[in-house]
Formats: C-alpha cells, sequence, structure tokens
C-alpha cells in the first residue's frame, strides 16, 4: 500500500513501451525494457516529478520468463523506488512489444 497526503497534482500515464524518439523498436527485451521506463521517465520529468513521486505501477509482460530482468532493468532505473506494482502476464496490441508500462504518480 502506498499512501499520498497532501498531494496536490495526480498525474496519470498511459501505457509506455520500448520505442525509442527516432521510432524504433529494439527486438531484445533489455533494450525495449530500459527504453520503456526511460519514457515513463521522460512523462515524469515533462510534469516536474520523478520516479519517487510515483505511487502506482501498471506491468503487462507477455513472456514471464523476462521478470527477472525486468526487475534488475526496473531497480537500476527507479533506484529505491518502490510504488505499489501490479504485474498482468497477457499480450499486448503488437507481437513486436515485449513490455509496457503505466504509472499513476503524484505531487
Amino acid at each position: 500500500m502506498v499512501e499520498v497526503s497532501g498531494a496536490s497534482r495526480t498525474l496519470y500515464i498511459s501505457g509506455q513501451v520500448g520505442v525509442d524518439a527516432r521510432g524504433k523498436i529494439a527486438e531484445d527485451f533489455p533494450t525495449q525494457c530500459r527504453q520503456t521506463l526511460l519514457n515513463l521517465q521522460a512523462q515524469l520529468r515533462a510534469a516536474v516529478m520523478s520516479f519517487d513521486n510515483v505511487v502506482k505501477l501498471l506491468t503487462i509482460l507477455p513472456d514471464l520468463a523476462n521478470i527477472g530482468e525486468l526487475r534488475r532493468i526496473r531497480a537500476e532505473i527507479m533506484g529505491d523506488s518502490k510504488p505499489a506494482s501490479t504485474l498482468i502476464v497477457g499480450g499486448l496490441v503488437s507481437p513486436q512489444y515485449k513490455i509496457e508500462i503505466e504509472a499513476i504518480a503524484c505531487a
């Protein structure tokens, strides 16, 4: 459970995938996962927030075999942030996508 007291702004970030600024999507999971989290970070920064403001993550992962790599990369990029988190193992809109993450942040 994550409780936010006195939050005045709430940011809802729709599902981010591993597409880079050039519109390219990597074929491997680690690169897509890293790019997905960097895209999420860019959305947070645009709202003058950081991963410390994230209170809820929803991750969709088509292949559960990637969970260890997801945890490693998430810790690398998000640091000590520990939002409430839900993982859904299921398909995405395109078979090219290996991960999707949406978030709620409060400040």
